[in-house]
């Protein structure tokens, strides 16, 4: 190699280097310019990955107690403490475990005061366990072709075979009540 190749080098080796520190001097001025910003963005993000972890762990926590205190129930369904707990921590089991205890043993003051429930399904299900207790039609969204069904049939045992059969149109017969229906339509043909 020649000087003059040496020196060309020397002088691209020193231009990469200034161009290096002049980088390494523009983000020195641009994180003294907006340092407060920066620190404040880095510490919500910290704040924010914190409190995200902390709530979870949290829920997680509430989700264990109360599935622990509903396994408890499925043994001993007398255990206050272990109904308390379930109430506390997930009132949405809670009702649900409350309705089913309720429908199994017909206890209509419980299912009327699960009725009021903001849980729709929970109030639908209930008012509609509260009609079939008590005998009464009751307009369900859930149990809507059951709801038809003993509908028609309270109308066929009274005599009137006209809304048995209109009530009976109203059940798709592919449903899951569609068979017993089918029955009945017979049964108001023996009634004309």
């Amino acid at each position: 190699m020649s000087i003059k190749d040496e020196v060309n080098y020397v002088k691209n080796e020193l231009s990469g280097d200034e161009k290096l520190l002049e980088s390494a001097f523009k983000l020195e001025t641009l994180y003294k310019k907006y340092k407060l910003p920066i620190w404040g963005i880095a510490g919500a993000v910290l704040l924010y990955v914190a409190v995200t972890t902390g709530m979870q762990a949290v829920k997680e926590s509430r989700l264990e107690a109360a599935n622990q205190a509903f396994l408890t129930l499925q043994q001993k369904p007398d255990d206050a403490e272990a109904l308390k707990v379930l109430k506390e921590k997930n009132p949405k089991l809670y009702e649900l475990y409350t309705f089913s205890k309720a429908a199994k043993k017909q206890d209509v003051k419980q299912l009327a005061f699960l009725e009021k429930s903001t849980n729709e399904v929970i109030a639908d299900m209930s008012r509609y366990s509260v009609g079939a207790i008590e005998k009464k039609p009751v307009d369900s969204v859930y149990y809507k072709e059951l709801a038809y069904l003993e509908e028609a049939y309270v109308a066929l045992k009274s005599g009137n075979a006209a809304k048995a059969k209109e009530k009976l149109a109203l059940i798709d017969e592919r449903s899951a009540v569609g068979a017993f229906a089918k029955l009945l339509k017979h049964a108001t043909l023996k009634a004309d």
